[in-house]
């Protein structure tokens, strides 16, 4: 566990947001549970600025519609900050909470062969926000797919609010 290019820590600043509901809750849990115990980050500097080495702390929040990830290292030096425009998210974000919704239903009343039917449909969306961010934060950070899967669970709660 002593890699360097990865996340050892993620705060999310949900201030002004709405409440979570018990089911967005679990899914944040899961996914910061699930990305700290497996992920590759690596920030990357611009115009031949250094980034200090890792572990990195990430913190995520939305700030004037943007989505805001701030970048330290484990002893609290500034690594950086990426914003991201939520837009190229928005269909997708939309998109994942339908399924899910449809999935939840499902699993209550439908059976085994739907409910399958419809969580491969659910996590075909879900790899389609991973891609998006990775295209996103291209030349910015690097990140393997695990990683954007878990991010984009997170970034789909802040957008819950």
């Amino acid at each position: 566990m002593g890699r360097m290019n990865r996340i050892s820590k993620i705060d999310i600043d949900d201030t002004g947001l709405a409440a979570p509901t018990p089911a967005i809750e679990q899914e944040r849990k899961v996914a910061v549970f699930d990305l700290l115990e497996d992920n590759s980050f690596t920030p990357l500097g611009r115009e031949g600025q250094t980034v200090p080495e890792g572990p990195y702390e990430l913190g995520l929040a939305i700030k004037e519609k943007r989505l805001v990830v701030s970048v330290a290292t484990e002893g609290g030096e500034e690594a950086g900050e990426i914003h991201l425009s939520l837009g190229p998210f928005r269909q997708v974000v939309k998109d994942y909470f339908q399924i899910c919704e449809s999935y939840f239903d499902a699993v209550k009343k439908l059976p085994p062969g739907q409910i399958e039917a419809i969580d491969m449909a659910r996590r075909g969306i879900h790899n389609e926000g991973a891609r998006v961010l990775m295209e996103r934060l291209e030349g910015k950070a690097e990140l393997d797919i695990d990683t954007a899967r878990r991010l984009f669970t997170l970034i789909c709660v802040l957008h819950w609010g």
